[in-house]
């Protein structure tokens, strides 16, 4: 290893200690706010038992302990429902999305124990003589009678002293378009949950058959995934949709069962978007879920298990699919790769290029949190080889072909890019991208 290089390991074990000596407060302070909200459900359950309150959360308290960046947390609200009675009504062809695009959720006319769906505050009768159907439960009226319980929860809670005084009001408690936002006082964070009602059902979903496919991950454990239920959640005003980011992060959970630094590099670069990329928040730029998509990619691009033994070359394994994701203006869903989560994201994505390209040359002055990493600069992370690389013209896709992207991974001296089977996989994720690249220009 070069000296410059030897010279860094420390630097990079020292932020990531940092970073892990706030975790045990951090998550505490989640504790504290979701014990706020489960309250609250309770208390929703107890007005109208068609809500359920799902305490199995320990995956949303694991994803949450690897973030240093704010932002919402999704909290499911399971209607309590047979799912397996519903009649699932596909609207026009799937959507990118989510596979199976949107649906209604229709009530059979000869269904027995669906009685409690069909009240006018959540029910819309279908026009007389429809075939199949009575009805549909709209995602809309559920969300306002959410929306009420939860207000008349507050009100009640507070009265009998069940959450601390000043922990959240019913005015902060707002309707958006497809979930129900919440903030929550903790210590001195405020924590911002989206309280999304969702019906639970098994479903086929063939892009998730077939990730079992993929590399890098445990054995099984995608199989074991793809037997969960599946979400369905609000996606308009009648319209349901299926979510996947269950089944993400139940992706991310399983990447943690791995030896390496797998979960280690995702919550260092999340720390270094939110303070260098995102000037600590308040500018726009990458979410939490574009770092964790670009994680996945690259456990299923670097699956050995030396691609992950060493903290440096971790990092840097998520950094390079990302550099070619925001070259080739193209993240694509891990499951489902015809979607793009870079489009219609409103990013200036050549300056953000820049700005990952800058942290890439030299993550130096990226990696100091504390008043002790001041004073004078190291050398560089990388050579001027390198950085003419990594200086690729960010609007030029055709640069990033697979080709230059063995000579970059090359160039790491911690890399070791010889497998053929890595090599096809990355060229076939973004070989769509490069030829929309192509018409571009």
């Amino acid at each position: 290893m070069p000296a410059a290089m030897a010279v860094q390991v420390p630097l990079w074990h020292h932020y990531l200690q940092a970073l892990r000596s706030r975790a045990a407060s951090r998550a505490q302070e989640h504790q504290r706010a979701e014990d706020v909200v489960l309250t609250l459900l309770e208390r929703a359950h107890a007005l109208d038992p068609r809500f359920l309150v799902d305490y199995s959360r320990d995956l949303e308290a694991f994803q949450f302990a690897l973030r240093s960046s704010e932002g919402p947390l999704d909290v499911e609200v399971p209607l309590w429902v047979d799912a397996e009675a519903l009649v699932i009504e596909q609207m026009g062809a799937a959507e990118a999305g989510d596979g199976l695009g949107c649906c209604r959720l229709g009530l059979p006319k000869e269904a027995a124990g669906l009685e409690r769906w069909k009240a006018d505050d959540v029910f819309e009768a279908s026009p007389e003589g429809s075939a199949g159907c009575c009805g549909h439960i709209v995602p809309s009226k559920v969300l306002r009678v959410l929306k009420d319980l939860l207000v008349a929860a507050v009100v009640y809670c507070k009265h009998h002293g069940l959450i601390m005084p000043g922990s959240l009001s019913a005015d902060s408690l707002r309707e958006e378009q497809l979930s129900l936002s919440l903030r929550v006082s903790s210590g001195w964070r405020t924590l911002h949950f989206n309280m999304v009602p969702v019906v639970r059902k098994r479903l086929r979903v063939p892009a998730l058959e077939g990730a079992q496919l993929v590399p890098g991950f445990p054995e099984g454990a995608l199989r074991g995934i793809v037997r969960q239920e599946v979400a369905l959640v609000p996606a308009g005003a009648e319209l349901w949709r299926v979510s996947t980011d269950y089944l993400l992060t139940r992706l991310l959970g399983a990447l943690g069962c791995l030896r390496g630094h797998r979960l280690d590099s995702l919550s260092i670069l999340d720390r270094v978007n939110h303070e260098s990329w995102r000037d600590g928040g308040r500018s726009p730029g990458l979410t939490f879920g574009h770092l964790k998509m670009v994680l996945l990619w690259a456990a299923a691009l670097f699956p050995a298990p030396e691609d992950w033994a060493e903290l440096q070359g971790a990092v840097y394994r998520p950094l390079v699919v990302l550099l070619c994701c925001l070259a080739t203006r193209n993240l694509p869903h891990f499951l489902h790769p015809e979607r793009n989560l870079l489009q219609d994201a409103g990013l200036d994505l050549g300056a953000l290029y820049q700005r990952v390209e800058r942290f890439a040359s030299q993550p130096e002055a990226a990696l100091r949190i504390h008043a002790t990493h001041l004073g004078r600069s190291p050398p560089p992370r990388v050579g001027s080889g390198l950085r003419a690389l990594l200086q690729l013209p960010a609007g030029e896709p055709a640069y990033w072909a697979t080709a230059y992207f063995d000579v970059l991974l090359d160039k790491f001296q911690a890399f070791n890019i010889q497998d053929e089977q890595r090599v096809s996989a990355m060229q076939s994720v973004f070989l769509k991208t490069k030829t929309l690249g192509a018409k571009e220009r």
